[in-house]
Order: structure tokens, then C-alpha cells, then sequence
């Protein structure tokens, strides 16, 4: 805490750590960090956790006994995009700071490290959509056989993962904008509106399952 009460600058590896309510007071703060990118992180891990909340009160049960080896794997996968999420949401303030530093830097190689600073603030959105997008994928899959009792929590897992893919669009529009080659940076922003549609089609997916018991 500063001498203002204002929190610190947490590092970026300090995030994921971080009590709930000590995140939020930093995250509210006059601080950069954590951003929209780190709490899109943030987000993403709880989906991928009520994902697997939902596998804890459906596996083991007679009525899915068929459906047991596609559980273990489902809970594989959400389990690892969970752990996934953590790394890229400091993975995501770390970029910023790099980001920051490029900005502040003087001589020959600023342009170099400009771009690599653009580059790293594209590629850890562009990760957290791929893995986003997987997440919605195994909650449909895992819609068709769960415990109807845990259907709305799916359903706001589903919800939270289309809003990182929604979160990291934005990051890379922004970003896109800044970089030298506006050919690619284009293709970039149409294949991230691309992701936002298909987030859109599998997060209705789920409610369209939903929607059969409640």
C-alpha cells in the first residue's frame, strides 16, 4: 500500500496469488496492472473451474457410468485450462510491462522493441481466445451428459468463457492498430471476429441445452 492507501503495482507474477479481495482493491486502483487482460485471465479460470465443479457432481453417479471415460478427460482438459488461464493472466501483465518499457525506451532499437512489445500484447489474448474456445467446447460436450441440478452453472461458465473471448478481441483490436504491417493487422482483427462469432455459437449451444430443464 502506498503512503496515499493506494495499492502498489503488484509484479506480474503477483496476480494469480493474490486474495480475492486484495485483486479487487488492485484491479480498482489507479493502477495499470491488473487490466482487462488479467481479469479476461482471471475470468477464464473461473469457467474452467465451474466446468469442473459441474464433472465433480456428475462423475461416479450409475446414471453416467457409460459416459465415464469422456468425464476423466473432460476434467483433464478443464483442469488444465484452469492452470492455463493463471499463467496467461500474468502472462498478460507481463506483456503490458514490457509494453511500458518499449514505450519509455530511447535509441536505435526502440522500434525493435516496440514491435516485439506489440506482438507479445497480441499473442497472450489471441492464447486466451484458442483456450477460451476450447473450454466452450467441452461444456457443450459436457451439457449432453452432466447433472441437470448443476445446468445454470454451465451455463455461467459458458457465459464467462465467451466474455474472455469477447475481452481479448478487444486487446487485439487495439493492438492490431499499432502495428507496421496493417495487412496483418487486419487479417488479425478478422480472424479475432471470427472467434467472437464461434464463442457466441457455442455459449447459445449450452443455454440451448440449458433451456431444456429450466
Amino acid at each position: 500500500m502506498s503512503a496515499e492507501g493506494t495499492p502498489a503495482v503488484p509484479a506480474p507474477g503477483e496476480l494469480i496469488g493474490m486474495g480475492i479481495r486484495e485483486f479487487l482493491a488492485v484491479t480498482a486502483a489507479k493502477t495499470p496492472i491488473p487490466g482487462g487482460g488479467s481479469v479476461a485471465g482471471v475470468v477464464g479460470a473461473l469457467a474452467a473451474a465451474l466446468g469442473e465443479m459441474v464433472l465433480a457432481f456428475t462423475r461416479g453417479k450409475k446414471k453416467f457410468a457409460d459416459h465415464a471415460a469422456e468425464h476423466d478427460a473432460l476434467l483433464i482438459r478443464l483442469s488444465r485450462a484452469r492452470g492455463m488461464f493463471e499463467d496467461l493472466t500474468n502472462d498478460d501483465a507481463a506483456a503490458y510491462s514490457l509494453y511500458q518499457e518499449a514505450t519509455a525506451a530511447e535509441g536505435e532499437d526502440k522500434p525493435e522493441r516496440m514491435a516485439v512489445a506489440t506482438a507479445a500484447a497480441i499473442d497472450v489474448p489471441r492464447q486466451m481466445t484458442a483456450l477460451a474456445l476450447s473450454v466452450l467446447a467441452d461444456l457443450v460436450a459436457l451439457g449432453a451428459h452432466c447433472n441437470t441440478y448443476l445446468l445454470t452453472d454451465l451455463a455461467a461458465a459458458a457465459v464467462l468463457a465467451e466474455a474472455v473471448v469477447a475481452l481479448s478481441d478487444y486487446n487485439v483490436r487495439v493492438n492490431a492498430a499499432s502495428m507496421d504491417d496493417q495487412t496483418a493487422g487486419e487479417e488479425l482483427k478478422a480472424a479475432s471476429a471470427r472467434d467472437v462469432a464461434r464463442a457466441k455459437e457455442l455459449r447459445e449451444a449450452v443455454e440451448a441445452i440449458v433451456g431444456k430443464y429450466v
